[in-house]
């Protein structure tokens, strides 16, 4: 079992490495290449699983040990792998949920002159992701950690001849290395407190640490999350990475990258579990971002940065869950194998949509799409019931699970925490029924361009409607398979531990009140999308609506808090260090310059002025002498 583990990750970091180094030859068949390295990877991971599952719950972790990275004095670092329930069910979304985006980027990608290229990055990706989810210790998670940022910035800003394009990778790049801040000042505050930053180590001294140290690591593992998962307040570069193709959307907004914070802190339990001030930062972080991703998505006539409000908005469900302890870890996670599910399939729909549309972007330009895309219309209309909730899909199991728990809290919090969660849950209905009505119902929209060319909408290839029809699969049958019997609870408990909270409220109960919202939320989006024709010009809208289309102005907030601030702290600094230091230096180069220059003039080369200065000195060396004498 062990030695197919390092093989998960093998598989696709061969692949990458083979697409992007064996040249133009692989241009023919790089494509199934990539998509095989996936495929093969996934293989692995099913054939572990089911080896796993012939195990004892208690004896399912196994940890693979490579080699000894750095092997100093006092300090050790491991190339190890730790597989577990957490991380195997990481290891099977990952792959599956990747090769399934590999197969559909075959024909998404097709007439890309860049496409080995593409595929090597694809690779590059998922090899770091895994390796993230398998590390054994917290350095060599950082080690896939950054290495996700990269293959992330290299994908989203692939077609780098958008400016467009490349300015939203380098607002990515640089949003999560501030994350990635937090991560590295975690690590260095472990090993100054345990001496170790592998798992174990670190798990076992955190009963002896104090709570001050461990709210400290805490508090800079939440900021690492929000930044790799898109929370508030490092949320800004999620919606402008829709730049890149629409596959990449899939991989990194439904199963892959912002799903990382949701694992660290997941991971890291055993740290929150002793550090409440760190775990209700981490509750309040996740139900701001499910409110504020959730208006940004109402107000978006981008279809991908409609999703991607979506994306944000699921993703503070899950970080809300995972704040909660024992009480929502395991539904944290059950969310997000649900959300791989139904986000994935939406954004390969929308990417169906704009493969139809010669790539419009813009919902007010569609209109009346189930006649000519029904496959995309069947697939993504399970996705959208999904997502909101409706009884009997997956969303519905998931995310009253997360509700449940959330006033299990108890107390005022607990209320707090329901209410936000039912709003979330009601906004989530308007919005993606408001993305469903304006893409998929009504009349045409779409008119002929300046150069006389109309769209002419049609179903896409079966290289991307296979993927996007199993992905459906998951999106009804996947909730309703993990709470049968709390399969995924027990699943998962070995490894999250769980506890019963006591919900002033029955699960019944909670289930009508969130059905309620849900059909409040379409309701309200039917009324006002569904029943009058919808203007190709959006009107002005609300003070409210024209801040959630300029993403609640989150970079004017950015500009005025940070960069402006920064701009002028570096003026001050480079005026400081050009006037100051560099004057100070400037000039007591000068001095010294001017007074060698004045006594270099004493220096002529003429003998006749040396004999009269040496003629000179003897007269006053013999009058001093005479002088002294005399005295």
């Amino acid at each position: 079992m062990n030695s197919l583990i390092p093989a998960l990750v093998a598989a696709p970091l061969v692949g990458a490495a083979l697409l992007l180094l064996g040249g133009r030859a692989l241009d023919r068949f790089g494509h199934w290449l990539g998509t095989l390295a996936a495929a093969l990877s996934f293989g692995f991971g099913l054939t572990l699983f089911a080896q796993m599952l012939g195990r004892a719950p208690e004896d399912r972790a196994v940890t693979e040990h490579l080699y000894s990275w750095i092997p100093v004095n006092g300090f050790q670092a491991d190339v190890a792998f730790q597989l577990d329930q957490l991380s195997m069910t990481f290891v099977l979304l990952i792959s599956g949920v990747g090769t399934l985006i590999h197969l559909y980027s075959v024909g998404y990608m097709a007439h890309d002159e860049r496409r080995r290229r593409f595929f090597g990055y694809l690779n590059l990706f998922l090899a770091a992701m895994l390796l993230l989810v398998l590390a054994d210790n917290y350095l060599l998670l950082y080690v896939g950690w950054e290495g996700v940022g990269l293959a992330s910035y290299l994908l989203i800003g692939f077609w780098q001849h958008k400016p467009s394009a490349a300015t939203a990778a380098k607002k990515a790049f640089i949003v999560n290395r501030v994350g990635d801040i937090g991560l590295s000042v975690a690590i260095m505050l472990m090993f100054a407190e345990f001496g170790s930053f592998a798992f174990g180590p670190v798990f076992q001294g955190a009963g002896e640490a104090s709570e001050g140290r461990l709210t400290a690591i805490g508090l800079t593992l939440l900021l690492a999350a929000c930044g790799k998962s898109a929370q508030v307040p490092l949320q800004s570069w999620l919606g402008d990475a829709m730049e890149g193709p629409t596959p990449v959307s899939a991989l990194i907004h439904a199963a892959t990258m912002v799903t990382a914070g949701v694992y660290l802190i997941t991971r890291s339990s055993a740290i929150f579990n002793l550090a409440p001030d760190a775990q209700t930062a981490v509750v309040v972080v996740g139900a701001v971002t499910l409110l504020f991703g959730a208006i940004v998505g109402c107000a978006k006539d981008d279809i991908k940065k409609a999703l991607a409000g979506s994306t944000m908005s699921q993703i503070g469900y899950m970080i809300l869950a995972a704040g909660l302890g024992p009480i929502g870890y395991a539904f944290a996670i059950m969310h997000l194998v649900t959300h791989g599910f139904f986000k994935a399939g939406l954004f390969l729909g929308a990417g169906s949509v704009m493969h139809g549309m010669d790539d419009e972007v813009n919902m007010r330009h569609y209109g009346g799409l189930r006649k000519y895309m029904p496959i995309t219309f069947a697939t993504f209309g399970l996705g959208y019931l999904a997502i909101i909730g409706f009884p009997g899909l997956s969303g519905f199991f998931s995310k009253d699970k997360i509700i449940e728990a959330a006033f299990a809290k108890g107390g005022t919090e607990g209320w707090i925490l329901g209410l936000c969660t039912l709003v979330g849950a009601a906004v989530t209905a308007f919005y993606m029924t408001r993305v469903m009505v304006l893409t998929f119902f009504g009349e045409k929209r779409w008119k002929t361009d300046a150069e006389g060319h109309e769209p002419h909408p049609h179903e896409s290839p079966r290289t991307m409607t296979l993927p996007m029809v199993v992905l459906a699969f998951g999106s009804v049958f996947a909730g309703g398979l993990f709470v049968y019997g709390d399969s995924f609870v027990d699943w998962l408990e070995p490894v999250t531990g769980f506890s019963e909270g006591h919900s002033p409220l029955s699960a019944l109960t909670v289930t009508a009140i969130t059905t309620v919202c849900m059909l409040v939320g379409v309701a309200v989006a039917y009324l006002m999308y569904g029943r009058s024709p919808v203007p190709v010009i959006p009107p002005v809208g609300s003070p409210l609506t024209r801040a959630a289309r300029r993403d609640l102005l989150q970079d004017d907030f950015n500009h005025a808090v940070l960069v402006r601030p920064g701009t002028a702290l570096a003026a001050t600094l480079v005026w400081f260090d050009s006037r100051g230091l560099d004057g100070f230096v400037n000039g007591l180069a000068a001095t010294i310059g001017g007074v060698s220059s004045r006594l270099r003039r004493v220096q002529t080369g003429f003998v006749r002025t040396y004999a009269l200065s040496m003629f000179g000195g003897t007269l006053v060396l013999v009058a001093s002498t005479l002088l002294m004498r005399s005295v």
